[in-house]
């Protein structure tokens, strides 16, 4: 190459910020994903879990992928990369494989499992951004990954099969303008069976579900409905969303953060089947640490707790904002944790304006599966006739 054209190339090879042009993935390459199908990797991990009733007896509860499942799920992760740079590299680290143990693997109960990595935001360039001294990390590299992986997906591996969009935080983010660009409106929505967008402030319209983020892919209303989203921040009863909250708030007259909420998507307050961290880790690791989970000294050990009957959810809107209102009905008259963590801490108390970002996902995971199981017998009643 002559001079003249070398220097063409590199012009070429600027984006708009002056710098060199990212290259691009090969998501032929399974090194490229944390998860897929028939193959050991990071969502082939233990999942058990003991169930804590109330009265302070244990049971456990083994975890078994379903054989064969009829549909896919396609996750995008949130902020966990601990990579020094603005954005992370490609290698997998402990930090992306502890957050698909935590929000993804267990969704191998009802579809098989694509979860591509991707040169994410890292936390480095999110603190730094907080603390007033910005890294300018490249936020369409991230994007461009997943587009690319979407793209790859579709090509070589859905093969007109049902897909739930699984994200959180960036994650959620990052899906919203895949959905928003490739897939709203167009002839591959009809594959979409959800997307479950959490810990994310999603656009709607006041008094309506759908002509926000997204023109034709409205909110969730029943277990039973398809091509539809789920969304919501999660805030604790007892601390609702301060003026400098992170989430439950939206720009934009007459809009509101969508909340949908799996306990009880028809509204009201529902249970929540959650699926919390035993040692009470976090997916950044920010959370305090939990009490034990029983007084009576009985040892727990399984990577997860689940606790029937402390957790309720009710999506509220108020001048608070639009959020899920997560309540904990401790009793000190039983055995059993009159409360969970998950709140981010700094010095010592709950940071009120992140609410429990951490775990929400944990929180509803059991009533997201049972959503999407149901959604997928919808789905594929709906294909079987269309034949």
């Amino acid at each position: 190459m002559n001079r003249r054209l070398m220097l063409v190339a590199i012009i070429a090879g600027f984006c708009s910020t002056g710098v060199l042009a990212a290259e691009k993935n090969d998501y032929s390459d399974g090194r490229a994903w944390l998860c897929r199908p028939g193959r050991t990797d990071a969502c082939t991990i233990d999942l058990s879990t003991t169930i804590v009733a109330a009265d302070g007896t244990l049971t456990r509860e083994a975890f078994k992928p379903l054989e064969n499942p009829p549909i896919d799920c396609f996750y995008v992760y949130p902020t966990v990369s601990s990579d020094p740079s603005a954005n992370s590299d490609m290698n997998i680290d402990a930090a992306e494989r502890g957050v698909v143990r935590s929000q993804f693997a267990r969704f191998g109960a009802a579809c098989r499992l694509f979860a591509p990595m991707y040169r994410q935001v890292t936390l480095a360039a999110l603190r730094a951004g907080i603390a007033g001294t910005p890294m300018n990390p490249d936020r369409a590299l991230g994007y461009n990954d997943v587009l690319d992986a979407w793209n790859h997906y579709l090509q070589h591996d859905n093969n007109g099969r049902g897909v739930v969009l699984i994200g959180h935080s960036q994650g959620s983010g990052v899906l919203t303008q895949l959905i928003r660009s490739e897939i709203d409106g167009k002839p591959v929505q009809a594959r979409l069976i959800s997307a479950l967008l959490l810990g994310t402030s999603l656009p709607v319209p006041k008094g309506k579900d759908v002509g926000g983020a997204f023109q034709h892919v409205a909110l969730c209303h029943t277990p039973a409905d398809v091509g539809c989203v789920i969304a919501y921040a999660s805030f604790r009863s007892t601390i609702p969303p301060p003026d400098n909250t992170r989430f439950g708030r939206v720009q934009g007259e007459n809009m509101q953060a969508a909340c949908a909420n799996p306990a009880a998507l028809g509204g009201g307050s529902g249970a929540l089947h959650a699926y919390l961290s035993s040692g009470g880790q976090s997916i950044t690791g920010s959370s305090a640490q939990p009490k034990p989970w029983v007084t009576t000294g009985k040892t727990i050990d399984t990577p997860f707790v689940s606790v029937p009957g402390l957790l309720t959810a009710a999506c509220v809107s108020n001048e608070k904002g639009s959020y899920l209102e997560v309540t904990v009905h401790g009793n000190p008259a039983d055995p059993r944790t009159d409360d969970i963590v998950g709140d981010v801490m700094q010095n010592g108390q709950p940071n009120a304006s992140w609410g429990l970002h951490l775990i929400d996902v944990n929180l509803s995971m059991g009533n997201l599966i049972d959503v999407v199981k149901s959604q997928t017998k919808t789905y594929l009643a709906r294909e079987k006739k269309s034949q």
